[in-house]
Formats: structure tokens, sequence, C-alpha cells
């Protein structure tokens, strides 16, 4: 997974455009304004948030899915900070004593993608990588 998605999908790509991507196994959002859907085809762990018929974020809680530089539910957060060397920005987690891991992408148009990796603490507990604000909602469509 990349700070923009998953696989053959992408922050910013439309349903239809991903349901391709996927040959056909991405499921119809109930609700169009903010929904997540689960891909049958892929890990189980894994959620698209699709916000007003765009993939907003994708979400992952499964440790068979790994980031372009190898992380991974599991891995610690001197890890994440080791892959991610001076791009990590590190802040408390809403509901748990742990944290919220930011990684940002770059700069321009780039720097809307960004990966969030929850910790309890110590270990990432699940990830997610999309687009800004999409990607830092806390309680994701709620």
């Amino acid at each position: 997974m990349s700070e923009t998605g998953w696989g053959p999908i992408r922050a910013g790509m439309s349903v239809a455009d991903a349901r391709s991507a996927l040959g056909g196994q991405l499921p119809e959002p109930t609700n169009r304004e903010c929904d997540h859907v689960r891909p049958a085809s892929g890990p189980p762990g894994v959620l698209v948030m699709i916000v007003n018929g765009q993939v907003a974020r994708v979400e992952v809680d499964d440790t068979t899915v790994v980031t372009a530089a190898g992380a991974r539910v599991g891995d610690t957060e001197a890890r994440i900070n080791q892959l991610y060397a001076g791009r990590v920005q590190t802040g408390p987690h809403k509901y748990v004593d742990g944290h919220y891991l930011v990684v940002r992408r770059g700069t321009g148009a780039d720097s809307l993608y960004r990966l969030v990796f929850e910790t309890d603490g110590q270990r990432v507990t699940r990830y997610r990588g999309g687009r800004a604000p999409e990607v830092e909602w806390v309680e994701g469509c709620s």
C-alpha cells in the first residue's frame, strides 16, 4: 500500500474506476456521501472509504497488507519512524493510550496524501492511506 491507495485503487478514483481496477469486485456504497465498502477480492482486513463517489482512503487492519516501504500492522512505532525517517508526525490517539503516526507524502499536490498509523503506544494496530482531509478523520464516515 502506498500513501495514495492499495493495489490498483488510488485515492481520487471514481467508484466506477476502482471497481474496474478490481475486476468488478467492489460493491456499490450504500451512502453516496460517505461509506465504507469491502472489496470482494483481497484480504478481509481492507476497507475502502468512498466519499461523494470517489475513493478517499483505504483502511487496513490485516497483518498481511504491507506498505510500499514495508510497514504493516504489528510493527513497532520505532520501525515506522525508521521506515519513514524525517516524515513522521506523532500525536496522541483519541481513544486509547497510543498514538497517530502521520506520514506526509511531499509538497504541492502530493501533500494531500498521507499514511496514518494508529498505535497502542508501542505497536501499529491499524493504518490507512489516502487524501486529506478524509485520511485523518478519526471516526471514518461517522
